[in-house]
């Protein structure tokens, strides 16, 4: 397809990243791997307000039985649990940190991320500092960026197609999870 002639469901429209980016950070079998793992996620910039993204995001989670751990410094208590500073601050392991904050802040958790021996560092949709990438990968931790969790998730659990969002999978079973 030539420049202009993408779908509107196209999946890549929804990204930053170019190709081989794509390939390195938005990686399937790593993404699946991720959801599958992790049972405490950290949600960087969780937002107590209902109508932001974080906040939808980390109720889908829980939803999902995730335990979402709110990361915000000027919040006490999220879906009733306590909300910590900053990721140095819990005092227990985190599977995946999540990101909601802005480019520039991410170099930041990524070093937190890394000293609290997270497993996966998630870069939510339309946040990419790839100087954070590197750091949580020499960390030891897997990355994806500008990808939603929850989307993600979604997409694997098959929920996505009740909306009627192009996931690019194919399935001839109603309600296939492919986590």
């Amino acid at each position: 397809m030539g420049p202009g002639s993408e779908l509107a469901s196209d999946i890549r429209l929804n990204t930053l990243l170019n190709e081989s980016d794509r390939a390195k950070f938005q990686d399937a079998v790593m993404i699946r791997k991720i959801l599958n793992t992790s049972k405490t996620i950290a949600i960087v910039g969780l937002s107590p307000n209902s109508a932001r993204a974080s906040h939808f995001v980390g109720t889908y989670l829980a939803s999902e039985g995730y335990r979402v751990i709110p990361v915000n410094p000027r919040a006490t208590e999220i879906f009733g649990e306590k909300a910590y500073p900053d990721l140095l601050s819990i005092p227990f392991a985190i599977d995946l940190v999540d990101v909601f904050r802005n480019p520039d802040e991410c170099v930041d958790v990524a070093k937190q991320a890394v000293q609290i021996r997270a497993k996966a560092f998630w870069l939510q949709l339309r946040v990419v500092n790839f100087d954070a990438a590197r750091i949580a990968e020499a960390g030891g931790l897997q990355v994806v960026m500008d990808r939603c969790v929850k989307m993600e998730h979604g997409r694997y659990t098959g929920s996505l197609h009740w909306v009627g969002m192009n996931t690019e999978l194919i399935s001839a079973r109603r309600g296939q999870r492919y986590i």
